[in-house]
């Protein structure tokens, strides 16, 4: 059985050497691509809107602390720390922190807005 070529290495990160991005005065984020997936760490504080959109990404949100509450497919859905939404690919959603809140965010394939800066949806007052 023949070997594959692996066209990339592991590498390891360690989270206080990436950089924290401050996207408005309520949202910052750091977040580590992979060839086809991303997390992110999210830091909402409390009253922070994140406007309803949608991605061709599939995404995962896992609330580490805090709560947020979720508009999606015609639902509110409130997500508390230790749980984690599955949001499937093109469905628009919107968010809000009920209190300061981290979270994990999982992307596949990673969010190329984010990458290269183009998310002015998240980049306004709140």
């Amino acid at each position: 059985m023949a070997k594959k070529k692996l066209k990339s290495k592991p590498k390891t990160t360690i989270r206080a050497k990436i950089p924290l991005e401050e996207l408005n005065p309520l949202l910052q984020r750091q977040f580590v691509v992979g060839q086809e997936i991303m997390v992110a760490r999210v830091l909402l504080k409390k009253g922070c809107i994140v406007p309803e959109h949608s991605h061709h990404n599939e995404q995962l949100t896992y609330i580490l602390d805090g709560a947020l509450k979720f508009w999606i497919d015609g639902k509110e859905i409130v997500v508390h720390a230790g749980e984690v939404l599955c949001i499937p690919a093109h469905m628009p959603h919107k968010a809000e922190a009920m209190e300061d809140t981290v979270d994990l965010d999982v992307f596949t394939p990673p969010r190329a807005d984010w990458i290269n800066k183009s998310d002015q949806y998240l980049r306004g007052e709140k």
